[in-house]
C-alpha cells in the first residue's frame, strides 16, 4: 500500500457527478444548491467528472466526451468560470465533503493544446501521424511517457489543482507507467500532504487485450504502491455475469474472496453497483426487495462506497457522455432514506482492519458475508433474489437484533432463518 494512505477511507462514500447532466442548467454554480442533500446521504467525497475544455476534432456525440481534454490547465467554460469552480469547491468544503477531480493522462483530444504546442508527447503511427491504441477511442490521442518534459507538465499540472481539491480520480490509470504515478503522488504531497488518489485500473480482460497491443497495464497489486484505492474491475465482469443470470453467486463471492487473499494488508477497493461507464443496476435488478439485498452487502463489502449520481432514484436510463441528458430524478423511486442507513451503518459498524469471507446459497441466491476482528464479528446475509432460506452461520445460537432493521432474528443449530430482507447481525468475541 502507498505509505501514508488513510485506512478511514475504508469508511466513507464518494459521490460522483457530471457537472454537465446533473442539473438543467450544467453549471457548476448549480450543483451548490443539492450539496446538502449529497451530504445527507452520507457522502463525504464529491467526484466532478472531467471539468476541462473538451476538444472540437472528432468528437463524438453533440458535446464531445468528458474525457476528450483538450486544456488540463483550464476548465470548461459550458460549465462556467475558474471563480465558479472554486466556488463550488468552497461549497463542497461548507458541507463538510472533500472535492476530487478526474485526472485524464493516457490521452487528450486530437486538437488539445499539447498536441499543438508538444507534439513530441504524443505517440505516433508508423506514418507518423498521431494515433491511439485502443481503437473504438477515437476522440483521443494517446501520450508517450517517455518524454521526461511531458512528466513535468503534468505533475505541474497536478500541483495546480491540488492547491484548489483534495483528491484526483485518475483515469484509465493503468494504461499510465506506475513510475510517473509514484512521482506525482510524492510532489503533489508537497502542496496537498493528504491528497486521496483512486486509480480506475481496468478490466480484467482489458487489461490482457491491452498488453497485447503493447500498451502499459501494471497488476492492480502494483498500483497500490502508488494509489490509496482502486476499481474492482478485476473481478467485475463476473459480477456483470452472475447478474445476467450467466454465472452462479458462488463464483462472485469467490472472487471476493480472492481479492481478500492476494493484496495487501489494508488494500481498499472502490465498490459500486454502477458507475458513468457502466448499466444502471436498476436496468438489471428491477424487484425493490432485490435491489434493497443489492444495496446492502455494497456498504457491507470492504472498501469504499461509490454512489453513481441518480441511483438513488433507482434510476435506469444510464446518462449519455456526449450530449446533453439530464439525469430524471422521478424516473424511478426514491430510495435515500435506505442510503443514509446503510452509510450510517457502514461508518458505525464497519471497521477497515476486518477480515472478509463469504459464502453463498446458490439455491437460494443468498450470500453470507463474514467481516470479523480480534472484538467482534459481523456476518450480512444478503438474500438477492429475496428468497427464504436457511443459511449457515458462524454465531453460537441464540437471539440477535437486525442492525438494518431492528427487528429480532435468531441462530439454531448453527442457521439463521433468511426472510428475504437485507440482515447484519453482530457478536462480541471473548
Amino acid at each position: 500500500m502507498a505509505k501514508n494512505t488513510d485506512p478511514r477511507l475504508q469508511q466513507q462514500i464518494i459521490y460522483s457527478v457530471f457537472v454537465r447532466n446533473h442539473t438543467e442548467e450544467g453549471t457548476f454554480r448549480a450543483v451548490i444548491p443539492d450539496l446538502p442533500r449529497i451530504r445527507a446521504l452520507g457522502a463525504d467525497f464529491i467526484w466532478l467528472m472531467p471539468v476541462h475544455p473538451i476538444g472540437e476534432k472528432e468528437r463524438k456525440g453533440t458535446l464531445g466526451s468528458p474525457y476528450a481534454i483538450s486544456d488540463y490547465r483550464a476548465v470548461n467554460p459550458e460549465y462556467g468560470t475558474l471563480d465558479d469552480f472554486r466556488a463550488l469547491v468552497d461549497a463542497i468544503h461548507a458541507n463538510g465533503m472533500r472535492c476530487m477531480i478526474d485526472v485524464v493522462y493516457n490521452h487528450t483530444s486530437p486538437d488539445s493544446v499539447l498536441s499543438q504546442t508538444h507534439p513530441e508527447f504524443f505517440y505516433h503511427r508508423p506514418d507518423g501521424s498521431f494515433g491511439n491504441q485502443i481503437g473504438d477511442w477515437s476522440d483521443v490521442i494517446d501520450l508517450d511517457y517517455s518524454s521526461r518534459d511531458l512528466w513535468n507538465y503534468q505533475i505541474e499540472t497536478l500541483k495546480y489543482w491540488a492547491g484548489i481539491v483534495d483528491g484526483f480520480r485518475c483515469d484509465v490509470a493503468s494504461f499510465v507507467p506506475l513510475p510517473f504515478w509514484k512521482a506525482a503522488r510524492e510532489a503533489v504531497a508537497e502542496v496537498r500532504p493528504d491528497c486521496v488518489w483512486l486509480a480506475e485500473s481496468v478490466h480484467l480482460s482489458f487489461g490482457v487485450l491491452s498488453r497485447r497491443f503493447g500498451k502499459n497495464c501494471p497488476p492492480d497489486r502494483e498500483l497500490y504502491e502508488a494509489f490509496d484505492m482502486e476499481y474492482e474491475y478485476d473481478i467485475r465482469e463476473v459480477f456483470d455475469r452472475y447478474i445476467r443470470g450467466e454465472a452462479s453467486l458462488s463464483h462472485w463471492l469467490d472472487m471476493l474472496n480472492f481479492q481478500d487473499f492476494v493484496y495487501p494488508a489494508g488494500y481498499n477497493k472502490l465498490r459500486y453497483l454502477e458507475n458513468h461507464d457502466q448499466p444502471r443496476i436498476a436496468s438489471f435488478v428491477h424487484d425493490e426487495k432485490d435491489l434493497e439485498n443489492f444495496t446492502a452487502q455494497l456498504f457491507f463489502l470492504k472498501g469504499t462506497t461509490l454512489l453513481y449520481a441518480g441511483q438513488e432514484y433507482a434510476a435506469v436510463h444510464q446518462p449519455s457522455l456526449f450530449d446533453k441528458d439530464t439525469i430524471v430524478r422521478e424516473e424511478g423511486r426514491d430510495i435515500s432514506p435506505l442510503f443514509r442507513k446503510l452509510a450510517d451503518f457502514k461508518k458505525e459498524h464497519l471497521d477497515p482492519a476486518d477480515d472478509f469471507f463469504a459464502l453463498a446459497d446458490d439455491q437460494n441466491e443468498i450470500a453470507v458475508m463474514t467481516r470479523d476482528n480480534k472484538k467482534r464479528r459481523m456476518i450480512g446475509i444478503f438474500s438477492l433474489k429475496h428468497k427464504n432460506g436457511r443459511v449457515p452461520v458462524d454465531a453460537p445460537d441464540g437471539a440477535y437484533i437486525n442492525l438494518l432493521s431492528g427487528e429480532t432474528v435468531f441462530v439454531k443449530d448453527g442457521h439463521l432463518l433468511s426472510d428475504g430482507k437485507p440482515c447484519v447481525i453482530r457478536m462480541e468475541c471473548a
